[in-house]
């Protein structure tokens, strides 16, 4: 078992969380935040594609919020799940179907942030390598020949791993 899902079974098992509204609601709210996060996914990862890291990374702060949005009525649903499949299962039905969905975005944007990171990290450490080359201070040795040492990379460059 994964410790997503050991998690999962832990906050199921505590009490029982407040529904924020009816049901109906409540899987209507979390429908909708499911729709807007996986549409945002989707979005961020067409920029990343794109190449358009700058734009991509704006979008952080509204996918941060949506998750948690989306969370938050999850947690609820799932404690109340039993209610809400007595009242509507077909919301119930709607959501996981969503779910899915999101899996599969999640997945791909995934993938594509760690291309985009990769990528990256080449870039900048391709570049540390030849300013250290264009730095390497011309020296002859005792033949009087140009010695063929390698310089080391450039000192300073950093890379942000957070991407």
């Amino acid at each position: 078992m994964t410790p997503q899902q050991l998690r999962a079974r832990a906050l199921a098992k505590t009490k029982k969380l407040p529904m924020p509204a009816d049901p109906e609601q409540v899987c209507a709210d979390a429908d909708l935040s499911l729709r807007a996060l996986v549409d945002i996914m989707n979005n961020e990862t067409t920029l990343l594609r794109a190449g358009k890291l700058m734009q991509a990374s704006e979008l952080a702060a509204d996918k941060a919020e949506l998750a948690q949005k989306y969370v938050g009525l999850a947690r609820a649903i799932q404690s109340n799940a039993a209610e809400i499949k007595e009242k509507a299962p077909q919301l119930l039905q709607k959501l996981q179907q969503g779910q899915a969905s999101l899996a599969t975005q999640m997945a791909e944007n995934l993938r594509v942030l760690a291309t985009a990171k990769s990528l990256t990290e080449e870039i900048v450490s391709s570049v540390a390598a030849q300013l250290g080359q264009s730095n390497q201070a011309g020296a002859y040795g005792n033949t009087g020949r140009g010695t063929n040492t390698q310089a080391p990379s450039v000192k300073g460059v950093s890379i942000n791993t957070t991407l």
